[in-house]
């Protein structure tokens, strides 16, 4: 019998469950009140579930916010990926992209920039945190294939200019000038960068 058709078990069954509880308690509480204000025990009992047990699935409330907005970065980078497709235009298919993620991002501004914060300085041997660095790359990836569609810019040009607009749109996200200013206004500021960087 091949390894994937094999029927899931009542105790890997249980492990899901137990974490589909906790990521939604998480969402609900962070979204409400932000991470800050939320404490471990509250999102273990608002998940029916010691915080001893809660650990096993998230070793701290950074590991927790990332497990929430991880799934939700995902989405994000889908609708971008797919907002793209149709967009001939390099810097419009880029901002496609660019724009769900900041969309995402800024939800819950605390939140997000909390999310940022543990992208960057977070323990990468926690799993969540390496799901975050796996979404960057992938974020990455997104942008690289766009700018193929130039056929000026090699493969390894266009990953060095999807990381560049990477580390911008980080940067805008994250920097404490723009903590208040709307969505809009932080995505027009990275496609003025952008723009410059592709017409060199």
């Amino acid at each position: 019998m091949p390894l994937d058709s094999r029927p899931v078990g009542r105790r890997e069954r249980n492990k899901q469950e137990k974490l589909d509880r906790i990521t939604a308690a998480a969402r609900e509480l962070f979204s409400e009140r932000g991470v800050e204000e939320v404490t471990t025990q509250e999102i273990a009992d608002k998940a029916d579930i010691g915080a001893g047990t809660l650990f096993l699935y998230a070793k701290s409330k950074g590991e927790l916010l990332l497990l929430v907005q991880n799934s939700l970065y995902a989405d994000a980078l889908a609708r971008g990926r797919s907002a793209a497709e149709n967009l001939s235009d390099p810097l419009d298919a880029v901002m496609a992209i660019v724009r769900q993620v900041v969309e995402c991002n800024r939800k819950q501004v605390d939140n997000g920039r909390t999310y940022l914060r543990e992208i960057v300085f977070g323990d990468p041997e926690e799993p969540h945190h390496r799901d975050a660095l796996s979404l960057t790359v992938q974020t990455e990836t997104a942008i690289a294939e766009v700018l193929q569609r130039n056929q000026r810019i090699t493969s390894n040009d266009a990953a060095t200019l999807a990381h560049i607009i990477s580390a911008i749109m980080f940067v805008s996200m994250a920097a404490t000038i723009n903590r208040t200013n709307p969505t809009d206004a932080i995505v027009e500021e990275i496609k003025h960068q952008v723009r410059v960087l592709l017409a060199h």
